[in-house]
């Protein structure tokens, strides 16, 4: 639930501008809001559910997301749907450490955790894009509101069961403060520098305020890295970046999902927009893409428990990038089995693969006291990664889209030329995030097993 509803307002966002009369530029806050809010209070979470209990946590953030998403579904403005997108986050940001470090602190090093971390891998790499098929026929059906409501019933029922099927644990091995000023920073340099971004398409790069709040989010994003530096009980303790194989992993995961989000964005719009598919048709479009992503998954999911993660990891981010530079090279009337369908076959078997062994790696050579906060950097690394990634590729093809749409002077025809080279600028962009991600994981990933203890990987 929670990785699905970053594309799950994907396919929606036509007909959300259109009823909550949004401007185009603003539809990117839909999702930015929500991954910015998640990823900045990650850590927090992972922190939380170790200080006060895993289950406890899940149960609190479930509550939070289900009370969010009924906001979000009855909202008239898009200022409260906006609002409802971030509690929707504050509660994933409670609920994905706490069920991941659970995961972690059942299973130890090993198989055994291997294959679980290659299901939640997988189930991440499928939710994202399950997201833009229930996306598309709730939204072709009963409504785009519904893709909120769906998640209320679904919310009080996890709470429910949680007590009975998932076991309570802690870090008993310490004291623990909270580091909430670490917490707010975090997030508010993110929100600020995300936010400055947008707003660019507007005011460009030279504004006053453009410069004014990279400068602010700069200041606020150091103070961070410096109070987690002199606290004694940091939400992001430094020393923990020793890992080699957790550092590597996070950093390609940054990149990695900022192209993947960008990919299901721009798709959705794309083939909506320039391609004239209705909401139903564009997630329809998606299947065959999630049917990749699970069996490309699960393939590596096997492989990674014989042989070392490295090499599955790279061809994954290949093909991921092979399938953005095939997007970009859509044509403004290609047809889908000439044109969308290969792409989508080839990002999504580099997707799915790409996912699990990220996952593999961040957590070779994690101690069990470290399971919370190992789980609260990787999915803040996935969902800060998602966002930021969607607000820098947005800037770019906006501000395109704005320049050729005014120089077109009303012709439709050159507004859709306009919409088209925007997009395929996206594409190229988030192929480029994809590639950068291969080129860190080629140099500094070593080459290891899952298996291997934690004093080969540390140093």
């Amino acid at each position: 639930m929670v990785f699905l509803d970053v594309t799950v307002v994907n396919v929606a966002l036509a007909h959300i501008q259109k009823s909550l009369d949004m401007a185009e530029t603003d539809l990117q806050y839909i999702v930015t809001a929500y991954g910015t809010v998640l990823g900045g209070f990650l850590l927090l979470g992972g922190r939380l559910a170790d200080v006060v209990g895993r289950r406890r946590m899940l149960q609190i953030g479930l509550f939070l997301f289900a009370a969010s998403s009924l906001v979000a579904g009855i909202s008239q403005s898009p200022g409260v749907l906006i609002g409802a997108r971030g509690f929707q986050g504050l509660g994933s940001a409670l609920i994905a450490p706490a069920a991941l470090s659970i995961l972690t602190s059942t299973f130890k090093e090993g198989p055994e955790r291997t294959r679980a971390l290659g299901i939640w891998g997988a189930l991440t790499g499928l939710a994202s894009v399950a997201g833009v098929l229930l996306g598309g026929i709730l939204t072709q059906g009963p409504g785009w509101r519904w893709i909120f409501f769906i998640n209320v019933p679904i919310g009080i029922i996890a709470v429910l069961l949680a007590p009975l099927l998932a076991p309570e644990s802690k870090d008993t091995t310490r004291r623990h403060r909270i580091d909430l000023t670490g917490a707010i920073l975090l997030t508010t340099g993110l929100l600020l520098l995300i936010y400055t971004l947008n707003e660019t398409v507007n005011r460009g790069w030279g504004d006053g305020r453009t410069i004014g709040g990279l400068a602010g989010a700069a200041v606020l994003l150091a103070a961070f890295l410096v109070v987690e530096g002199r606290t004694k009980e940091p939400l992001m303790p430094l020393g923990i970046f020793r890992n080699t194989a957790m550092r590597t992993a996070n950093l390609a995961t940054v990149l990695l999902f900022g192209s993947t989000v960008t990919l299901f964005f721009f798709a959705s719009l794309f083939m909506q927009v320039v391609l004239g598919y209705s909401a139903l048709k564009t997630g329809l479009a998606y299947v065959p893409l999630a049917l990749v992503v699970a069996i490309a998954a699960g393939i590596a999911s096997t492989i990674t428990t014989k042989v070392a993660a490295k090499p599955v990891m790279l061809t994954g981010m290949f093909l991921s990038a092979a399938g953005l530079i095939m997007l970009a090279r859509l044509p403004k009337d290609g047809s889908y089995l000439t044109h969308v369908l290969p792409a989508f076959i080839v990002a999504g078997a580099g997707l799915g693969a790409s996912f699990v062994t990220l996952q593999v790696a961040a957590f070779i050579g994690v101690r069990q006291h470290e399971a919370g906060l190992a789980a609260g950097l990787i999915n803040t690394s996935q969902e800060g990664g998602g966002a930021l990634g969607v607000a820098v590729v947005a800037t770019a093809a906006f501000a395109k889209i704005k320049d050729l749409r005014d120089a077109a002077a009303g012709n439709a025809d050159r507004i859709k030329d306009a919409q088209a080279s925007g997009f395929h600028e996206a594409f190229v962009i988030g192929a480029g995030f994809a590639i950068t991600a291969l080129v860190l994981a080629l140099v500094l990933l070593p080459m290891m097993r899952a298996s291997e203890r934690p004093d080969t990987v540390i140093g």
